[in-house]
This record gives C-alpha cells, structure tokens and sequence, in this order.
C-alpha cells in the first residue's frame, strides 16, 4: 500500500501518492478523527481529467507536498492544453484540527492558458472498524448535504446520538458549486501562478462556527512547534550519517504521533490504523524517548493513569487496577457494540506502566508525579497479585473473557503467535516469558523507590515477591536442550518451547541470572534468530516459522530495541551492535530511511529486506528504536535518586565519533563526546548540570 500521511494531534489525513482519496478506494484513504472517516472523497480534476504525478513527498511529516501536471488535452483536432502545460502543486497540513490544502497552478506554456480545476469530495462518516473490515453493525444515516458559494458541509446523524459534520471551506470564487463538487477557473498568462486553499474541519458532536486561521499563519504555528519540539529534544552529531538520519527521522516521527487527550502529550501507537492512545505501544514509545524527551513518558503516565481499570467488566476484560490495551472513540464503540471503551485485554501494558514510572523517575529524579500516581501504583501492583496471577503461581497470565476481544493478550496478538514445538497452538491461561521479567523489573523498580521514600516495609515485601517469582522463572521456562528460555507456559504449565525473541527482552529486567546472560545472546544472535537485518521474531527452522507472518519469523525494530536496551545493560557490546548494525542496514531500504513497524524475516540472500505489505510507518515504537541505538551506544543508564549514572560507551565499526547534547537528566543536562582513540574508545563530558556523578 502506497499512501501519503499527515497527522496533527487526533487528526490525519491519509491519500494515494497524488494526494486523492479516490471513491473506488479499496484501502480506507480518508480524514479520520475519533476514529471516524469524515473525508471519503476528494479528487483533484483538470478539465474533468485526472493530473499527472511528478513528485510525492511527506518527509517533513507535519506537511505533505504534491507536484502534478495535466495531459495532453485536444478535441476534434483542436488544442486545449498542451502537455505538461500547467504545474500543479498541492501542499497540505493540519493545524488546529482543520485541514488545509493549497492547490497552486502555474502556467509554463508560452502563450496565456485557461482551464478548470475542480474538486470532487463526498463523506461518508464510516466507522474505523468497518472501513478495515473487522466489525459491522448498525449505523446511523446520512444527512443533507448544504451548499453555497462559499463552503460544503456533509452532515450526519449517528446511532450513538452523535450528530458530525465536514465543513469544507474555500477562499476563491468559484465557477460552479453542486452537491460534492466545485469547480474553479483559471486563466493565466506565460509564467502567471494562482492558488485556492481549501479548509476542512471535521466537527464531533455539537456543530460549532469555526474561525479559520489564515493559511500562512497556520503553517508557520505548525512549523514553531516542530521547532521548539527539535529544541525540546536530546541532539545528536556523528560522522555515521546513516544512524544521524535515523536518529532525525524517529524524532520527527514521534513528533508527529503525539497526541493530547487532556492529559499531557503521548505519542499514539502509528499510521494509518493506530492513531489512538495503545497501553503497551505508547508505554514502550515513551521509554524509548526517555533519553530524548522524558516529559513524553509523563503525559502517557498520566494518560494511563487516567484510564485505569475500576470494575471487573468480562466485555472489556476490564479488571480493578488493570492498564488499557486501547480505547477507540468511534460509533460502534459509543454504542457499545465493540469492547473498545477502553479495552483492557493486554497482559503486559500494567507491569509496562510501573516500569515506564520508575525509570521516568530514575531518568528526571520527578518523585511528585510518582507521589500523584502512588494509588495508580498501588492498584497497578494488586492487579499483578490478584488477577494477573490468577491461580497464586506466582505467574502472571492472560485469558480471553470477551466475546469481542483479543485471544492472544501479549505484544505478539496474531492468534497463531504462541505455537508449541510440534505446531500446535498454546492453549490459555498463558504466561509469557516477556511479561515475567517485566513483572519483576516493576516489581524491583517500584520497591526502590518506596526504600528511597523511607517506607522500607512496603520496598522490602515487593523484593521478596520479586525474588521468589525470579528463582520459580528459571526452573519453569529454562529448556537445557536449547540453552535458551521457552516464550510461554500454557494452560497445563507445560513450556511452549518454540525459540523466539520474546525471552530477549527479560535480559533488561534482571531476572536472568549472570551465568544464562551468554547463553541466551547467543541463541539471540546466532543465524537461528538474526538474519542480518535484525533479530527475527520466531527462529527460522522453528514448527511455526514463516518469514512472511506477522509475528512469526518477521523482524520488528521495537522487539530489537528492547533486546538492545537488556544488551546495553549487561554489557554486550559486540551482540548490541551486531543488531543495531543490522536495523541501520535494512532501514537504507524503506522510504525517508524510515524503519516501518515491521518487515519480513528473510535473511540477505534475497538481496535487500522484504516489506511487509500493510506494516504502520511512521509506528511509535518503530520510530523510538533509533533512540535506544543511542543510549545503547552511550552504555547510560541513569539513577536521579542515587545522584549517579553509569556510562559504558562503545561505538559502530566505521563511527569515529559521537556527540550527544542536551540529554535532560535529573535537574539538569549532560552533554558527551565518543570518539574513537587509536585503538579505545573515550569520552569526554562537554557539560554535566545534572546533580550526578558518572561511574
């Protein structure tokens, strides 16, 4: 699927390479906001004809530039237009949940031109879920369409009581306006240019009179806050200027996918399809930024916090205490039809929010917000006990209650994810190996902040549930044969002892004991598991392998970049930058040197990475996995309470140096130079205002 995608907040727009949304569509182009399609038409015509393309380009994120020109034109032996005659540019962007669109047509021709342009449009106010085919149900009807010289509003009455509208306004005089469609006259001489803007408000609920900000003024509000943005954000220089691109383009993909539902900005889960606050998603995404911008991981904290789970509720496997999977705003979810409200069935996004908390806290040494959040913690921890850990193994596990919900609750949600040595399909209840060390990093983490907070009863209970559930981890998922942990026990507590990439992201949590640290990097790395582009999601040779799945065999920079951060923090250099050196390679494939949410798991034979066909890009914790590169490279892992951060650089073969400015730590910032030195790598500390001492 090849598409252009602009995204401001909670709105984004989402073409075909000319900019179109065609009404023959068969991928669900369109304007979307609160998971609702309120644009399901709009193509640009030159005398009743379609433009050709010239040029496509979205790099900038925040606007998209289209440059297009018109067909040779004659009738019954008489010119009309002249080939390649009329430039055509089409620049977009959203600012203050308004689209605006300026269509500018130049004239090349020697001689003075007229022609139409005309836009054709329609709304349809389809529901995310039944555009991508997953749900049906009943819906509301369309309304009236109004018309006049100046704007088109397409109106709609929803069976959630909802009325919505699409205001579309324009500011030039039209030739002709009917229902869907207004056409403009140009007439110009050699050289002459002219535009029209056109300015689209989707409008949810009570219909309002929305005063348009003048286009110029709009853009450059736009192009202000990606640059305080930049500002805002750790910067990096080095002379690898693959990994420089990576690093600028993560940045600007975060940017572009943060999000703010009231409670501070958090970046949502990825285009097209995932534009909505995801428990696990946009907890991993904000960890990935905590090196780059930790206020991120505060408003997702808080955006968490503020949908944590109050009931038991088997329609949304909503229970007390528990973090949402994702919520979903659209009609089907408003009338209950679909369990998305928020829908709570994900098994690691809880633990994933107490470890997202206490490395914020590590990071910025902010002990008020965990102060504000502390009956959140205290919520989030009874969940693990009570019904996270179903049966009092000690495990945290996950079982499908609704009806309408996901059945397999980890990272890996596709059904056939959790396959049994011999093919068979795991049975739940399920415990994953993931969600074990995650449970026992926030477990840790939490416990070291109480003992630091003086309440050493409460720190000293959580060490002790931590420490029994890790010497109960490594008797039950250690398989001897393969020297490598099994992803999952199943309903009977027999391992799923398919090797997988899952085990990989415990070596960050502790919870594998020093003498299996070598051990398990070598299964990660071996050509088992990497296939030289990165580390794959299920070995190949593996009863369920296919590099072609979804989560199967393929590769995800965000599964690598979990395992880099465990590699990193157990001091495997080599392994982290035969990975990293792996990603950089794949990502010189895809567009704008942009990682995609995933690719296919084939190795280097077949020449280049294979894409996977409708893999999200730009992807929150895609575009963070850069990041982790980073702070991989530094070896820096902070502790803001301890007043000391540890510093274990390293760089790629062929990096002579790194400069990294601006890393806000504690109260202050850190600044560093790598630079390789004959045959060492040193560091030198350019600035350190942060309160703490490096070890």
């Amino acid at each position: 699927m090849d598409y252009r995608v602009i995204k401001e907040n909670d709105l984004f727009l989402l073409t075909d390479q000319k900019g179109d949304i065609p009404k023959t569509d068969e991928y669900g182009l369109g304007l979307y906001t609160k998971d609702t399609r309120y644009l399901s038409k709009f193509e640009l015509y030159i005398n009743n004809i379609k433009p050709v393309l010239l040029s496509s380009d979205a790099s900038d994120n925040y606007v998209a530039s289209i440059l297009l020109t018109n067909p040779h034109m004659e009738k019954d032996g008489k010119l009309i237009l002249w080939r390649e005659s009329v430039e055509i540019e089409r620049k977009r962007f959203i600012y203050d949940e308004v689209l605006y669109e300026t269509i500018k047509v130049t004239n090349y021709y020697p001689k003075k031109v007229a022609f139409n342009i005309s836009v054709k449009m329609d709304a349809d106010f389809v529901d995310m879920f039944i555009v991508r085919g997953f749900q049906h149900g009943e819906v509301g009807t369309k309304q009236k369409t109004t018309v006049n010289e100046n704007e088109m509003v397409f109106n709609y009455k929803g069976a959630d009581s909802i009325d919505r509208q699409t205001v579309i306004k324009w500011n030039k005089a039209p030739k002709l306006v009917e229902e869907g469609e207004v056409t403009f006259h140009f007439s110009l001489e050699h050289g002459e240019a002219d535009e029209v803007t056109f300015m689209i408000c989707p409008n949810t609920g009570e219909k309002i009179s929305k005063e348009f900000v003048e286009p110029e003024v709009a853009l450059q509000q736009i192009k202000q806050s990606y640059q305080a943005w930049e500002e805002q954000s750790t910067k990096i220089e080095t002379d690898h200027e693959v990994l420089e691109r990576l690093v600028e383009r993560g940045l600007k993909d975060l940017r572009v996918l943060l999000t703010d539902l009231g409670h501070g900005k958090f970046p949502v889960a990825g285009l097209p399809w995932f534009g909505v606050p995801f428990g696990r998603d946009s907890l991993i995404a904000a960890l990935q930024m905590l090196p780059f911008n930790p206020e991120v991981a505060k408003g997702t904290l808080k955006t968490m916090a503020a949908y944590q789970g109050t009931k038991v509720d088997p329609w949304r496997d909503e229970q007390p205490g528990k973090i949402m999977h994702e919520i979903r705003f659209g009609e089907l979810a408003n009338t209950n039809q679909v369990p998305f409200t928020p829908y709570y069935g994900t098994i690691d996004a809880t633990p994933l929010f107490l470890i997202l908390l206490t490395e914020y806290v590590k990071w910025t040494g902010d002990v008020s917000l965990f102060n504000e959040l502390k009956d959140n913690v205290e919520r989030a921890l009874q969940w693990i006990d009570q019904y996270g850990d179903r049966d009092g193994d000690l495990y945290v596990e996950y079982h499908q209650e609704s009806s309408k919900g996901i059945a397999n609750q980890g990272w890996k949600d596709s059904a056939d994810s959790v396959v049994h040595r011999n093919g068979d399909y795991a049975k739940t209840p399920i415990a994953l190996s993931e969600v074990q060390g995650y449970v026992y990093q926030a477990k840790i983490g939490i416990a070291y902040i109480l003992s630091s907070l003086g309440q050493t009863k409460e720190a000293l209970k959580l060490q002790k549930e931590a420490e029994a559930l890790k010497e109960r981890y490594n008797e039950d998922f250690w398989m001897d044969d393969v020297e490598f942990y099994a992803i999952a026990l199943d309903e009977g507590k027999n391992q799923v002892g398919t090797i997988t990439s899952n085990p990989g992201h415990t070596l960050m949590s502790g919870i594998i004991p020093e003498h299996r640290i070598e051990q398990v990097v070598n299964v990660l790395c071996s050509d088992k598991m990497f296939s030289g582009y990165g580390i794959r999601t299920m070995g190949e040779g593996e009863a369920g392998y296919n590099p072609m799945s979804y989560h199967d065999g393929s590769i995800w920079p965000h599964d690598n970049s979990m395992i880099l951060l465990g590699l990193a923090k157990t001091k495997q250099k080599d392994a982290a930058k035969k990975v990293m050196m792996g990603l950089i390679e794949a990502a010189k494939h895809f567009e704008y040197d942009r990682l995609p949410e995933l690719f296919c798991g084939y190795d280097k034979s077949k020449g280049k990475p294979i894409k996977y066909p409708v893999a999200c890009s730009p992807q929150a914790w895609a575009a963070g996995t850069p990041l982790i590169f980073i702070q991989s490279l530094l070896g820096l892992f902070p502790n803001a309470l301890d007043k000391q951060l540890t510093l274990n650089p390293t760089l790629l073969d062929g990096m002579n140096e790194l400069i990294v400015k601006d890393i806000a730590i504690g109260q202050g910032k850190l600044s560093l130079h790598i630079k390789r030195k004959a045959n060492e790598i040193v560091y030198e500390v350019l600035e350190n205002t942060t309160g703490l001492s490096i070890k």
